[in-house]
């Protein structure tokens, strides 16, 4: 299985302003960094916890179906499936009519089930199937929860505070507690 953005948010879930607020931060001399800094940490969160904060569209491609014939789409919350697209041997593809699988928006992670009908199987041994959707809490970064609103602007101020750089494999500083802690009731439960 692969993802593969195709449209990015068109907003960050916190704006430049509001992290110099938090900041406390006056002129412009550090808006790069800062701007940057909100992106990287949107992206650290939305990574750790297979989020996607404000409304972004992807394609998910898989070699085959499930066994369960479920097929789970791993970024959440999912807003739409918007079409599922079926490779053959030879390159053609054919979209799925959308009267042949049910999406559950609701589900955690959202997921598209079969209606009775059996998927088709693709032609080609990789990259068959490719499913396109939409996820994110909605347009507006104030459709982002406040508590993911929050542990972002603590991980701006983290990371500000912050810029020695880190080499890989050593203990660096870690991410503060506060951060882990607002953002555990977004963590994806296994069992």
């Amino acid at each position: 299985m692969s993802l593969t953005m195709l449209s990015a948010p068109a907003v960050e879930p916190i704006s430049v302003a509001e992290a110099k607020e938090h900041l406390r931060v006056d002129g412009t001399t550090e808006d790069t960094l800062i701007s940057s800094l909100i992106m990287t940490s949107r992206l650290h969160i939305e990574a750790a916890l297979s989020l996607a904060l404000i409304t972004q569209t992807w394609r998910q491609t898989l070699d085959r179906w499930p066994k369960s014939g479920q097929v789970h789409i791993p970024l959440r919350p999912l807003q739409a499936v918007t079409e599922i697209r079926v490779y053959d041997g030879n390159g053609g593809s054919a979209v799925m009519p959308s009267a042949d699988y049910i999406v559950d928006v609701a589900g955690n992670p959202g997921r598209v089930v079969p209606t009775g009908v059996v998927w088709p199987t693709p032609g080609q041994k990789a990259a068959g199937i490719e499913i396109a959707f939409t996820a994110g809490y909605g347009d507006a970064a104030d459709d982002v929860p406040a508590p993911i609103r929050q542990a972002l602007l603590l991980l701006v101020a983290h990371w500000f505070e912050h810029r020695d750089p880190v080499e890989i494999g050593t203990s660096g500083v870690a991410i503060p507690a506060a951060v882990s802690r607002l953002l555990k009731p977004y963590r994806l439960a296994r069992i």
